[in-house]
């Protein structure tokens, strides 16, 4: 598979693409004014213990309090014979996060929720009223930015990621990541990391790219990750009281060249003259044979313009995503989840329908897991395939659809084709999707897409203007209308003015007005120029 990394830099937004076989599955961005999060650790100071939630409120200085569950606490964890299976930020049951501590002021008990096991044998995380009380101070780490109105999820299992290892200060195990197959190859990395790792100086995760490193380079990068570490932790005694930020996550691009750029990558282009010499500086000290797939982009006309994915940027934003065979997706989000409905539109095959409609389903599995990277959707989705007869084609769509899942960074989990056609997905969330990110809702219709068509709120003056009357108000009204509304009356409803005057005994008086929303009126008095539209206008 072809894989090339494009970065678009500009003095107010960074824009990194990862294209797969010439065709976007993936953007991010960073903005000054919406700084990424994750990975970034404060000292922080206990706000609220909530024994009925097993969780904690964190003080760590921003607008909402951070949200600490009892499983991400420093515990014993254990035995743990397979350990190697973990992978870095592998997080703990999913939890219900509330909004902030008031939210949660009359919460009823609950069971506290266990963490993930599979086949590790897990000792239970203790009660966080043991281990936590109100004014306590406490090294947290970001795991999840703030969505919607929660504040940000931490963690106290602090983790530093390196581009080969990943070091845990509170953990005591020696794992390799769990997409490295071979478990010969596995048993060799975790005997090479734990001859050069200091006794009692925490755990480590070998990392994917970790596979052909030499055990120079594995004690190298150890050793500056302990130490990074040793600066933060003493840093705790003279920042002063929490809270306090004690190490910002590195920046997008550095982030990207450490996590995603190998020798699997074809090649990275960017546009910035700058930003380039920092990603050579920085290859250099820690991969210069990658130093030469590295490229500058010096056209006039915008890189991704150039590579043709500005277009599929735009695209991202809207509910419909047409496949090849003449098929389309319908992606709805809402608060709860995200919906995806499968249609095969003007593809109607040839004989066979259902070879019609298992083609239609095995290109929307691909799309969905396209799409699910592509917008950076997270939590529950749910997608709505078209029918099949039998269970050898719904399995074949099932597997289609985790293979390309198994190429997302984040992640996921497609569970078997449910009785009503249906498959339900997980997707890790760590940070807003970029519909949330980049767009806000309308102020017209708040969100929802709809507005009221010009016949209702028609029925809702003539209402109001009812009301008015029935309380005896004998005053001659100006009624103001958006022009669309007001076009409506003169060519559908051209004798309602009269109609009105002659049931509420006065004179009523319409005027268009631009300046108002579609779905919205005015009732002015006349003569006195009062608006007492929010006196009658109830419904």
């Amino acid at each position: 598979m072809k894989r090339e990394i494009l970065i678009s830099a500009t003095q107010r937004e960074v824009r990194v693409a990862i294209l797969e076989d010439d065709q976007l599955v993936e953007l991010q961005v960073d903005r000054p004014e919406a700084r990424r999060m994750v990975g970034d650790i404060y000292w922080g100071k206990v706000e609220a213990v909530l024994p009925g939630l097993q969780a904690a409120f964190i003080d760590i200085g921003t607008d909402k309090s951070a949200f600490l569950h009892n499983s991400d606490l420093v515990y014993d964890e254990g035995d743990d014979d397979d350990a190697d299976d973990a992978e870095p930020g592998d997080e703990p049951a999913d939890v219900e996060q509330p909004d902030s501590p008031e939210a949660v002021a009359a919460e009823a008990p609950v069971t506290p929720s266990k963490p993930r096991g599979g086949r590790r044998r897990r000792k239970e995380p203790p009660q966080i009223q043991d281990v936590l009380k109100k004014g306590q101070e406490i090294i947290v780490q970001v795991s999840k930015e703030p969505i919607s109105t929660k504040g940000s999820r931490v963690t106290a299992q602090v983790s530093m990621a390196g581009r080969f290892l990943v070091y845990m200060p509170f953990a005591s195990r020696v794992g390799v990541s769990r997409k490295i197959g071979d478990r010969a190859e596995r048993q060799r990395l975790r005997g090479q990391v734990e001859s050069v790792m200091p006794k009692n100086s925490g755990g480590v995760i070998v990392r994917t790219v970790g596979e052909d490193v030499t055990l120079e380079t594995f004690k190298r990068e150890l050793d500056t990750l302990i130490n990074q570490w040793s600066r933060i932790n003493k840093k705790t005694k003279f920042v002063g009281k929490p809270p306090k930020l004690l190490h910002r996550e590195t920046s997008l691009t550095r982030g990207i060249i450490r996590d995603l750029f190998s020798t699997k990558v074809d090649s990275l282009t960017v546009d910035s003259k700058q930003l380039h010499n920092e990603i050579l500086e920085y290859l250099g000290g820690i991969a210069p044979e990658l130093v030469e797939r590295v490229h500058l982009y010096e056209d006039k006309k915008g890189l991704f313009d150039h590579a043709g994915v500005e277009q599929e940027i735009r695209d991202l934003f809207k509910r419909r995503c047409d496949l090849p065979s003449g098929g389309y997706l319908i992606v709805e989000p809402t608060e709860a989840l995200v919906s995806i409905d499968v249609n095969s539109g003007r593809y109607t095959g040839k004989k066979d329908p259902e070879k019609t409609i298992l083609r239609t389903n095995i290109e929307a599995a691909r799309e969905v897991a396209r799409q699910m990277r592509l917008r950076d959707v997270g939590g529950i989705i749910v997608a709505d395939f078209i029918d099949m007869d039998t269970k050898q084609n719904r399995d074949k769509v099932l597997q289609e659809l985790r293979t390309h899942l198994g190429r997302d960074r984040a992640r996921t989990k497609a569970f078997s084709v449910s009785d009503l056609g249906l498959i339900e997905m997980t997707r890790q969330r760590v940070r807003q999707s970029h519909l949330q990110s980049m767009t806000e809702p309308c102020q017209v219709c708040h969100g929802t897409g709809r507005v009221f068509t010009a016949e209702t709120i028609v029925r809702r003056m003539e209402r109001s203007v009812r009301r008015m009357a029935a309380e005896g108000r004998r005053d001659h009204l100006l009624v103001r209308l958006h022009p669309d509304t007001a076009t409506y009356v003169l060519e559908q409803e051209q004798d309602l003015m009269k109609k009105l005057e002659k049931g509420v005994g006065f004179g009523v008086e319409m005027r268009d007005d631009p300046l108002l929303r579609p779905d919205e009126f005015k009732l002015v008095v006349k003569g006195a120029g009062r608006d007492v539209t929010q006196q009658y206008a109830v419904a």
